[in-house]
């Protein structure tokens, strides 16, 4: 799917240039070749990839995007015979963030139980489950978050699904995920990375709204526990739902690194820091 992808990324920003023979002329790329990697026979070397990606503008984690997404983010701007299909402004946004990220070690990719206090039901915690993935060469977010508070009954109220960007810059990683059943709904998260040999926690904090009530903006402290790369999915998801603060269920470390209390004399809050 992904060659797939590619080719038809590459065909829509040749299809801005007067040919393809007038693109293999100015890239200095064999005629027979580049007709191999639109029909998907071959892909580009790494280096020929760079070579394309920066004639016509792109990055190269975009030109492997599903084509969807791709056509979204490009666009035609008015031109002339040397001109070159353009970002909009949250595709340039895009492309600079994904230009300044760091590449994301492989070992924290995976699965995490994401904790933090509720928006919606004061007293409570939510437990959800995140994963962290790698998809050409771009890290990505999904969270699903149960509505199910569990003292009172295992029904499920509601699920909300979230999907985001992951980047890792000057040594914080940078979230930002929406909602996209409602798609009403988008939280920033900022995190601190783990540099223990072995991954068991990452702190940062988050801004977003409720889903319900009243949908004040509003912070708080967050912390993921990582569980492993692979795992009972449906198994870790019967864990999540909101569990009332103090619980056995939740560890006295964590509820004390998601604690919202500021000490006398912050003005702002910030992200828990072990002393």
């Amino acid at each position: 799917m992904e060659g797939e992808d590619f080719c038809r990324n590459l065909a829509l920003l040749c299809s801005y240039e007067k040919s393809i023979a007038e693109v293999c002329r100015r890239l200095d790329v064999n005629r027979q070749q580049f007709n191999k990697y639109l029909a998907g026979a071959v892909f580009p070397s790494r280096n020929n990839l760079r070579l394309i990606c920066d004639f016509f503008g792109v990055l190269d984690s975009e030109i492997l995007l599903p084509h969807a997404n791709f056509a979204e983010i490009v666009k035609l701007k008015p031109r002339n015979s040397n001109a070159l299909p353009v970002l909009t402004p949250a595709g340039q946004t895009l492309r600079r963030l994904e230009a300044q990220s760091e590449q994301i070690p492989d070992r924290y990719l995976g699965y995490y139980f994401r904790y933090y206090y509720s928006f919606a039901f004061p007293g409570y915690i939510t437990k959800s489950l995140v994963r962290i993935y790698r998809k050409n060469r771009v890290c990505y977010w999904k969270n699903i978050e149960i509505i199910r508070r569990r003292d009172r009954s295992e029904q499920t109220e509601a699920i909300f699904k979230y999907l985001g960007l992951v980047t890792f810059i000057l040594d914080r990683f940078f979230v930002l995920e929406e909602e996209v059943i409602l798609k009403n709904s988008v939280t920033q998260t900022i995190l601190y990375p783990n540099h223990s040999s072995r991954i068991h926690q990452l702190i940062g904090i988050q801004t977003a709204t409720s889903n319900l009530n009243r949908r004040t903006p509003a912070s708080s402290r967050v912390l993921l526990e990582f569980i492993s790369s692979s795992i009972d999915v449906r198994r870790a998801l019967s864990c999540c739902g909101q569990i009332p603060e103090h619980d056995k269920e939740i560890r006295p470390d964590i509820e004390l690194r998601i604690s919202n209390k500021m000490a006398r004399g912050e003005k702002v809050l910030g992200a828990w820091v072990d002393v």
